[in-house]
Protein backbone atom coordinates (compact mmCIF):
# COMPACT_ATOMS: atom_id res chain seq x y z
CA UNK A 1 0.00 0.00 0.00
CA UNK A 2 1.28 3.14 -0.99
CA UNK A 3 2.24 5.68 2.15
CA UNK A 4 0.05 8.92 2.05
CA UNK A 5 2.22 12.16 2.38
CA UNK A 6 1.55 14.30 5.31
CA UNK A 7 -1.28 16.72 4.73
CA UNK A 8 -0.52 20.68 4.64
CA UNK A 9 2.10 21.94 7.08
CA UNK A 10 1.00 18.70 9.80
CA UNK A 11 4.84 17.64 11.31
CA UNK A 12 5.85 14.06 10.71
CA UNK A 13 5.66 11.53 13.48
CA UNK A 14 8.63 10.92 15.47
CA UNK A 15 10.73 8.02 14.48
CA UNK A 16 10.23 4.60 16.70
CA UNK A 17 13.82 4.30 18.50
CA UNK A 18 14.19 0.53 19.02
CA UNK A 19 12.65 -0.67 22.27
CA UNK A 20 14.18 -2.54 25.24
CA UNK A 21 12.74 -4.50 28.37
CA UNK A 22 13.43 -3.61 31.89
CA UNK A 23 13.49 -5.67 34.92
CA UNK A 24 13.35 -3.62 38.01
CA UNK A 25 13.09 -5.93 41.24
CA UNK A 26 11.90 -4.47 44.44
CA UNK A 27 12.83 -5.69 47.94
CA UNK A 28 11.08 -3.88 51.07
CA UNK A 29 13.06 -0.93 52.23
CA UNK A 30 15.51 0.11 54.19
CA UNK A 31 16.65 3.73 56.39
CA UNK A 32 19.25 5.70 54.02
CA UNK A 33 21.33 6.24 57.53
CA UNK A 34 21.81 4.08 60.51
CA UNK A 35 21.04 7.17 62.78
CA UNK A 36 17.52 8.32 64.41
CA UNK A 37 17.21 10.46 61.74
CA UNK A 38 17.42 8.21 58.80
CA UNK A 39 14.90 5.65 60.53
CA UNK A 40 12.62 8.01 61.08
CA UNK A 41 11.76 9.05 57.76
CA UNK A 42 12.06 5.71 56.74
CA UNK A 43 9.47 4.52 59.71
CA UNK A 44 7.56 7.66 58.43
CA UNK A 45 7.08 6.33 55.14
CA UNK A 46 6.51 2.71 55.85
CA UNK A 47 4.00 3.28 58.98
CA UNK A 48 1.94 5.85 56.53
CA UNK A 49 1.23 3.48 54.24
CA UNK A 50 -2.00 1.84 54.80
CA UNK A 51 -1.38 -1.33 53.30
CA UNK A 52 0.93 -1.75 56.50
CA UNK A 53 -1.48 0.07 58.98
CA UNK A 54 -4.49 0.07 57.33
CA UNK A 55 -6.37 2.13 59.93
CA UNK A 56 -4.56 5.58 59.29
CA UNK A 57 -7.23 7.65 61.16
CA UNK A 58 -6.56 10.39 63.77
CA UNK A 59 -5.82 8.44 66.69
CA UNK A 60 -2.86 6.54 64.74
CA UNK A 61 -1.56 9.72 62.76
CA UNK A 62 -1.40 11.04 66.43
CA UNK A 63 0.12 8.09 68.00
CA UNK A 64 2.44 7.67 64.87
CA UNK A 65 3.71 11.22 65.16
CA UNK A 66 3.18 11.85 68.78
CA UNK A 67 5.10 8.62 69.95
CA UNK A 68 6.36 6.17 67.74
CA UNK A 69 8.28 8.40 65.56
CA UNK A 70 9.68 10.29 68.67
CA UNK A 71 10.76 6.68 70.54
CA UNK A 72 11.29 4.29 68.02
CA UNK A 73 13.79 5.40 65.80
CA UNK A 74 16.60 5.64 68.30
CA UNK A 75 15.68 2.52 69.08
CA UNK A 76 15.74 0.96 65.80
CA UNK A 77 18.65 2.76 64.83
CA UNK A 78 21.11 1.07 67.20
CA UNK A 79 20.13 -2.15 66.13
CA UNK A 80 21.01 -1.18 62.56
CA UNK A 81 24.11 -0.37 63.87
CA UNK A 82 25.47 -3.77 64.60
CA UNK A 83 24.54 -5.01 61.29
CA UNK A 84 25.32 -1.90 59.09
CA UNK A 85 27.78 -2.43 56.27
CA UNK A 86 29.89 0.46 57.42
CA UNK A 87 31.93 0.17 54.56
CA UNK A 88 29.48 1.48 51.93
CA UNK A 89 27.40 2.71 54.45
CA UNK A 90 24.33 1.32 53.70
CA UNK A 91 21.97 -1.29 54.95
CA UNK A 92 22.45 -4.96 54.36
CA UNK A 93 19.31 -5.54 52.20
CA UNK A 94 20.59 -2.53 50.08
CA UNK A 95 24.07 -4.43 49.67
CA UNK A 96 22.35 -7.79 48.43
CA UNK A 97 19.24 -6.46 46.40
CA UNK A 98 21.75 -4.36 44.56
CA UNK A 99 24.37 -7.67 43.71
CA UNK A 100 21.27 -9.48 42.88
CA UNK A 101 20.31 -7.31 40.22
CA UNK A 102 23.66 -7.57 38.96
CA UNK A 103 24.17 -10.84 38.91
CA UNK A 104 20.63 -11.33 36.81
CA UNK A 105 21.79 -8.95 34.78
CA UNK A 106 25.18 -11.55 34.04
CA UNK A 107 22.87 -14.31 33.94
CA UNK A 108 20.77 -13.08 30.91
CA UNK A 109 23.13 -11.18 29.65
CA UNK A 110 22.84 -12.83 26.44
CA UNK A 111 19.03 -11.08 26.40
CA UNK A 112 20.61 -7.59 25.28
CA UNK A 113 17.71 -5.84 25.10
CA UNK A 114 16.88 -6.17 28.55
CA UNK A 115 18.01 -4.12 31.51
CA UNK A 116 18.15 -4.84 35.11
CA UNK A 117 17.49 -2.60 37.63
CA UNK A 118 16.40 -2.67 41.63
CA UNK A 119 14.60 -0.44 44.03
CA UNK A 120 13.14 -0.47 47.50
CA UNK A 121 9.39 0.05 48.27
CA UNK A 122 10.13 2.58 50.60
CA UNK A 123 13.25 5.09 50.90
CA UNK A 124 16.00 4.95 48.40
CA UNK A 125 16.52 4.16 45.33
CA UNK A 126 12.26 4.63 45.33
CA UNK A 127 10.19 2.75 42.10
CA UNK A 128 9.28 5.80 40.65
CA UNK A 129 13.39 6.98 40.40
CA UNK A 130 14.31 3.63 38.52
CA UNK A 131 10.99 3.46 36.23
CA UNK A 132 11.93 7.12 35.20
CA UNK A 133 15.86 5.25 34.59
CA UNK A 134 14.68 2.53 32.76
CA UNK A 135 12.27 4.39 30.36
CA UNK A 136 14.66 6.60 29.62
CA UNK A 137 16.82 3.62 28.60
CA UNK A 138 14.08 3.22 26.14
CA UNK A 139 12.25 0.25 28.06
CA UNK A 140 8.73 0.50 26.38
CA UNK A 141 8.26 -3.02 28.77
CA UNK A 142 8.89 -3.75 32.26
CA UNK A 143 8.61 -6.71 34.14
CA UNK A 144 8.04 -5.76 38.11
CA UNK A 145 9.44 -8.53 40.38
CA UNK A 146 8.62 -8.12 43.98
CA UNK A 147 11.20 -10.11 45.59
CA UNK A 148 8.45 -11.85 48.21
CA UNK A 149 7.89 -15.68 47.94
CA UNK A 150 4.67 -15.13 49.93
CA UNK A 151 1.84 -12.78 48.51
CA UNK A 152 0.37 -9.91 51.10
CA UNK A 153 -1.63 -6.87 50.26
CA UNK A 154 1.33 -5.34 52.95
CA UNK A 155 4.43 -6.61 50.65
CA UNK A 156 3.10 -7.47 47.07
CA UNK A 157 0.31 -5.53 46.86
CA UNK A 158 1.74 -2.30 47.95
CA UNK A 159 4.57 -2.59 45.02
CA UNK A 160 1.79 -2.65 42.65
CA UNK A 161 0.15 0.25 44.48
CA UNK A 162 3.39 2.01 43.79
CA UNK A 163 4.12 1.24 40.22
CA UNK A 164 0.58 2.08 39.47
CA UNK A 165 1.17 5.36 41.32
CA UNK A 166 4.22 6.42 38.64
CA UNK A 167 2.35 5.07 36.10
CA UNK A 168 -0.54 6.99 36.53
CA UNK A 169 1.65 10.08 35.79
CA UNK A 170 2.84 9.39 32.49
CA UNK A 171 1.86 9.88 29.15
CA UNK A 172 3.94 7.65 27.38
CA UNK A 173 3.09 4.31 29.70
CA UNK A 174 5.51 1.50 29.54
CA UNK A 175 3.58 -2.32 29.33
CA UNK A 176 3.53 -3.65 32.71
CA UNK A 177 3.66 -7.46 33.92
CA UNK A 178 4.44 -8.05 37.89
CA UNK A 179 6.04 -11.75 38.23
CA UNK A 180 3.54 -13.67 41.12
CA UNK A 181 4.37 -15.29 44.17
CA UNK A 182 6.68 -18.05 43.98
CA UNK A 183 6.38 -19.79 47.61
CA UNK A 184 6.00 -22.90 46.38
CA UNK A 185 7.54 -23.05 43.25
CA UNK A 186 9.78 -26.50 42.80
CA UNK A 187 13.01 -24.26 42.11
CA UNK A 188 12.64 -22.28 45.28
CA UNK A 189 12.07 -25.20 47.80
CA UNK A 190 14.67 -27.09 45.88
CA UNK A 191 16.97 -24.03 46.67
CA UNK A 192 15.67 -23.50 50.51
CA UNK A 193 16.55 -27.41 50.66
CA UNK A 194 20.21 -26.71 49.34
CA UNK A 195 20.60 -24.08 51.18
CA UNK A 196 19.30 -25.76 54.82
CA UNK A 197 21.25 -28.33 54.13
CA UNK A 198 24.76 -27.15 52.92
CA UNK A 199 24.38 -24.63 56.22
CA UNK A 200 23.42 -27.65 58.47
CA UNK A 201 26.67 -29.77 56.70
CA UNK A 202 28.86 -26.48 58.00
CA UNK A 203 27.77 -26.60 61.64
CA UNK A 204 30.03 -27.99 64.39
CA UNK A 205 26.43 -29.40 66.28
CA UNK A 206 23.07 -31.48 65.06
CA UNK A 207 19.87 -29.07 65.44
CA UNK A 208 17.32 -30.94 67.47
CA UNK A 209 15.15 -29.06 65.09
CA UNK A 210 14.91 -26.32 62.70
CA UNK A 211 12.08 -23.37 63.06
CA UNK A 212 10.89 -22.05 59.86
CA UNK A 213 10.01 -17.92 60.69
CA UNK A 214 8.15 -16.17 58.82
CA UNK A 215 7.45 -12.26 59.39
CA UNK A 216 4.13 -11.70 60.64
CA UNK A 217 0.87 -9.41 59.94
CA UNK A 218 -1.90 -9.22 62.04
CA UNK A 219 -4.40 -11.89 62.29
CA UNK A 220 -7.34 -9.28 61.31
CA UNK A 221 -5.24 -8.99 57.81
CA UNK A 222 -5.91 -12.53 56.68
CA UNK A 223 -9.35 -12.82 58.31
CA UNK A 224 -10.43 -10.33 55.95
CA UNK A 225 -8.64 -12.49 53.10
CA UNK A 226 -4.97 -11.93 52.36
CA UNK A 227 -3.19 -15.40 51.43
CA UNK A 228 -0.14 -14.82 53.01
CA UNK A 229 -0.70 -17.36 55.85
CA UNK A 230 -1.87 -20.13 53.82
CA UNK A 231 1.13 -19.29 51.48
CA UNK A 232 3.81 -19.21 54.19
CA UNK A 233 2.03 -22.97 55.36
CA UNK A 234 2.10 -24.02 51.79
CA UNK A 235 6.18 -23.50 51.72
CA UNK A 236 7.02 -24.81 55.04
CA UNK A 237 4.99 -27.91 53.83
CA UNK A 238 6.71 -28.61 50.68
CA UNK A 239 10.00 -27.69 52.52
CA UNK A 240 9.31 -30.38 55.08
CA UNK A 241 8.32 -32.55 52.31
CA UNK A 242 11.62 -32.03 50.61
CA UNK A 243 14.06 -32.35 53.38
CA UNK A 244 11.92 -34.95 54.72
CA UNK A 245 11.41 -33.42 58.65
CA UNK A 246 7.39 -33.69 60.06
CA UNK A 247 6.37 -30.66 62.10
CA UNK A 248 7.51 -31.76 64.89
CA UNK A 249 11.07 -31.04 63.83
CA UNK A 250 10.43 -28.37 61.07
CA UNK A 251 8.26 -25.73 62.99
CA UNK A 252 6.48 -22.54 61.56
CA UNK A 253 6.69 -19.27 63.63
CA UNK A 254 5.93 -15.89 62.56
CA UNK A 255 8.31 -13.11 64.01
CA UNK A 256 8.27 -9.15 64.52
CA UNK A 257 4.54 -8.79 65.79
CA UNK A 258 3.75 -4.66 66.56
CA UNK A 259 1.07 -2.79 68.85
CA UNK A 260 -0.82 -4.44 71.12
CA UNK A 261 -3.27 -6.34 67.94
CA UNK A 262 -3.16 -10.32 67.61
CA UNK A 263 -0.65 -11.37 65.14
CA UNK A 264 -0.37 -14.42 63.39
CA UNK A 265 1.01 -16.93 65.85
CA UNK A 266 2.91 -19.11 66.99
CA UNK A 267 5.03 -16.03 67.38
CA UNK A 268 8.81 -17.26 66.81
CA UNK A 269 10.23 -15.57 70.11
CA UNK A 270 7.69 -16.68 72.54
CA UNK A 271 8.32 -20.57 70.77
CA UNK A 272 11.81 -20.06 70.70
CA UNK A 273 11.81 -19.54 74.59
CA UNK A 274 9.62 -22.18 75.23
CA UNK A 275 11.77 -25.04 73.29
CA UNK A 276 14.83 -23.71 75.55
CA UNK A 277 12.50 -24.21 78.64
CA UNK A 278 11.31 -27.43 78.21
CA UNK A 279 14.92 -28.74 77.41
CA UNK A 280 15.57 -28.65 73.74
CA UNK A 281 19.50 -27.68 73.45
CA UNK A 282 20.32 -27.15 69.76
CA UNK A 283 18.30 -25.22 67.39
CA UNK A 284 18.24 -23.36 63.57
CA UNK A 285 16.09 -20.96 62.42
CA UNK A 286 15.63 -20.48 58.68
CA UNK A 287 13.70 -17.63 57.66
CA UNK A 288 12.07 -19.09 54.02
CA UNK A 289 10.25 -15.56 53.52
CA UNK A 290 12.52 -13.09 53.26
CA UNK A 291 14.38 -13.17 50.12
CA UNK A 292 17.55 -11.62 51.16
CA UNK A 293 19.41 -10.83 54.68
CA UNK A 294 18.02 -7.66 56.60
CA UNK A 295 17.29 -6.18 60.30
CA UNK A 296 14.44 -8.31 60.84
CA UNK A 297 17.00 -11.55 59.95
CA UNK A 298 20.59 -10.42 60.98
CA UNK A 299 19.66 -8.88 64.10
CA UNK A 300 15.96 -9.94 65.12
CA UNK A 301 16.64 -13.48 64.69
CA UNK A 302 20.40 -13.87 64.62
CA UNK A 303 21.10 -12.27 68.16
CA UNK A 304 17.61 -11.03 69.78
CA UNK A 305 16.08 -14.44 69.33
CA UNK A 306 19.73 -16.19 69.89
CA UNK A 307 20.36 -14.63 72.97
CA UNK A 308 16.19 -15.66 74.23
CA UNK A 309 17.41 -18.70 73.70
CA UNK A 310 20.64 -19.22 75.75
CA UNK A 311 18.78 -17.20 78.07
CA UNK A 312 16.30 -19.65 78.84
CA UNK A 313 18.46 -22.78 78.78
CA UNK A 314 19.33 -23.53 75.12
CA UNK A 315 23.14 -23.82 74.40
CA UNK A 316 23.85 -23.75 70.41
CA UNK A 317 21.81 -21.87 68.18
CA UNK A 318 22.53 -20.99 64.41
CA UNK A 319 20.39 -18.47 62.07
CA UNK A 320 20.35 -20.03 58.06
CA UNK A 321 21.52 -17.37 55.70
CA UNK A 322 18.51 -16.20 53.41
CA UNK A 323 19.12 -17.57 49.42
CA UNK A 324 20.18 -13.48 49.00
CA UNK A 325 22.66 -13.72 45.95
CA UNK A 326 23.98 -17.08 46.00
CA UNK A 327 23.95 -19.49 43.32
CA UNK A 328 20.80 -21.26 44.47
CA UNK A 329 19.27 -18.19 45.14
CA UNK A 330 19.80 -16.27 41.69
CA UNK A 331 18.84 -19.62 40.19
CA UNK A 332 15.46 -18.94 41.45
CA UNK A 333 15.23 -15.49 40.66
CA UNK A 334 16.63 -15.96 36.84
CA UNK A 335 14.03 -18.70 36.47
CA UNK A 336 11.39 -16.88 37.73
CA UNK A 337 12.34 -13.69 35.70
CA UNK A 338 12.72 -15.65 32.23
CA UNK A 339 9.51 -17.53 32.79
CA UNK A 340 7.88 -14.34 32.87
CA UNK A 341 9.94 -12.36 30.12
CA UNK A 342 8.11 -15.00 27.61
CA UNK A 343 6.72 -13.92 24.80
CA UNK A 344 8.73 -10.17 25.25
CA UNK A 345 12.76 -11.68 24.64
Amino acid sequence: MMAVAPHGNAKPAPAVSPQRVGVLLVNLGTPDTADAAGVRVYLKEFLSDPRVIEDQGLLWKLILNGIILRVRPGRKARDYQKIWNFEKNESPLKTITRSQAEKLAEAIADHEHVVVDWAMRYGNPSIRSRIAALTAQGCDRILVVPLYPQYSAATSATVCDEVFRVLADMRAQPTLRVTPPYYDDPDYIEALAVSINAHLASLSFQPDLIVASFHGMPQKYVDKGDPYQAQCVATTESLRKRIGLDASKLVLTFQSRFGSDEWLQPYTDKTIEKLAKDGVKRIAVVTPGFSADCLETLEEIAQENAEIFRHNGGEQFSAIPCLNDSDPGMDVIRQLVLRELQGWI
